[in-house]
């Protein structure tokens, strides 16, 4: 293959893994919807961080390790399913009512990047990605890290393009996402959906 045809063979499977409904999907459209737009973005940018950070591991060789070290794999996939479970936990158990422009304020903006950002580094299946399906796009002969690093930044162009497409879709439904009894069944909702994305990560084999 040529490096246009790896290039657009690489676009076209990425873009098909981003739309394809899983948990930054969820942590995007729950934040957006119950903590605005702002917040939504830096959970977004947190995200692809991470896949920064995985790519940066896979060029360097963590990712192999991960990849071939049952050890390895089980440590970060139980992290992940524990860090997980503890937020779909909170969210279930403990769903807010309302959310007020102060409170909204007084979250810190570091915090929803740490969790987009702390979701994605901690799901081991992205790395084993990672490690299986980019070296199948990198021309014999050229250089790993430089092809790496280009490859995830395609992958953060097209997810940041759908985060910006599902927090855009959430503004025209502001006033009633945001309503007293909206707020709890998203918080419970997605709570619900984060736990049970923790069991199928503690669950899942390589």
């Amino acid at each position: 293959m040529s490096i246009a045809d790896n290039l657009l063979a690489f676009t076209l499977a990425t873009t098909l893994l981003t739309l394809t409904p899983g948990l930054d999907t969820t942590l995007v459209l729950r934040t957006a919807t119950v903590e605005g737009k702002q917040q939504a973005l830096r959970a977004a940018l947190g995200i692809n961080a991470g896949c920064f950070l995985w790519g940066a591991a896979v060029a360097f060789g963590l990712g192999a390790l991960i990849a071939v070290s049952e050890v390895a794999f089980n440590l970060l996939k139980y992290c992940g399913a524990a860090y997980l479970a503890w937020l779909g936990l909170n969210m279930l158990l403990r769903p807010r009512t309302s959310l007020t422009v102060g409170e909204a304020h007084a979250q810190p903006g570091t915090r929803w990047f740490l969790k987009g950002m702390l979701g994605n580094v901690l799901n081991p299946k992205i790395g084993i990605f990672y490690v299986s399906f980019l070296p199948q796009f990198i021309p014999q002969g050229h250089s790993l890290i430089a092809w790496t690093f280009g490859l995830v930044s395609i992958h953060v162009v097209l997810g940041m393009a759908w985060s910006l497409t599902l927090i855009g879709a959430t503004q025209p439904l502001a006033a009633v996402l945001r309503r007293s009894k909206v707020i709890t069944w998203m918080d419970r909702s997605t709570g619900l959906l984060f736990v049970l994305f923790a069991a199928r990560l503690a669950l899942s084999k390589r």
